[in-house]
């Protein structure tokens, strides 16, 4: 397939390969195991400002490795040691959700990292009980995120990274107003990740 991946950043750098991108070992270790040998476009230049802490807005078609590309991103910036939330992943559908999950985990491996998914469609008691023990990365859809913050279950302090994948799609199915509340419910400093964002402008410009 044809990448044509794009990015919106100021950083210009392209990382050829993931040893020159200073990842953790574990997490390199991780994305070998995967199966990944060399970054694809989309990851020569998404990885590194989403590690340094740059609010990124990419746009790839499907296969491109965008999921990796922001699992990376967090992953390297998870301290394994604190108990709480550091990166919310928001998806359009369960079954995007979980697949996300999937690859988090995957890449986390040799990390010790703990991703949960939650999701209509299930029962909270469970993301309740999850989020209590305590997980590194959250990955769910709009509603069950924002029913969990309501609840008081998900402390947003801590979180660090807030990816939007298929961000495009979620304001179609009609998120809007559910994703501009949990965004204003993320710190200040929160780092943004908007995965194909073409319909992000109709979100109010005070959400970001």
């Amino acid at each position: 397939m044809e990448d044509t991946s794009e990015v919106e950043s100021t950083y210009t750098t392209v990382c050829k390969s993931f040893e020159d991108m200073r990842l953790q070992e574990n997490l390199l270790r991780g994305i070998f195991a995967y199966g990944f040998e060399k970054p694809s476009a989309i990851q020569q230049r998404a990885i590194v400002p989403t590690i340094e802490g740059r609010d990124v807005i990419a746009q790839a078609q499907s296969g491109t490795g965008k999921t990796a590309t922001f699992s990376i991103g967090l992953l390297q910036k998870i301290d394994t040691t604190v108990p709480y939330c550091q990166a919310l992943v928001l998806a359009p559908t369960r079954e995007l959700a979980k697949q996300i999950q999937k690859v988090v985990l995957a890449l986390g491996d040799y990390m010790d990292v703990s991703c949960h998914v939650c999701i209509g469609g299930t029962q909270v008691n469970a993301d309740i009980e999850k989020l209590r023990a305590g997980q590194h990365v959250l990955v769910g859809t709009p509603g069950r995120v924002l029913d969990l913050l309501h609840r008081g279950v998900l402390q947003s302090n801590h979180i660090r990274v807030f990816v939007l994948d298929e961000a495009d799609e979620m304001l179609s199915l009609g998120f809007k107003d559910q994703i501009q509340e949990i965004v204003g419910a993320m710190p200040s400093s929160v780092q943004v990740s908007l995965e194909n964002p073409l319909l992000v402008s109709s979100l109010s410009p005070q959400a970001f």
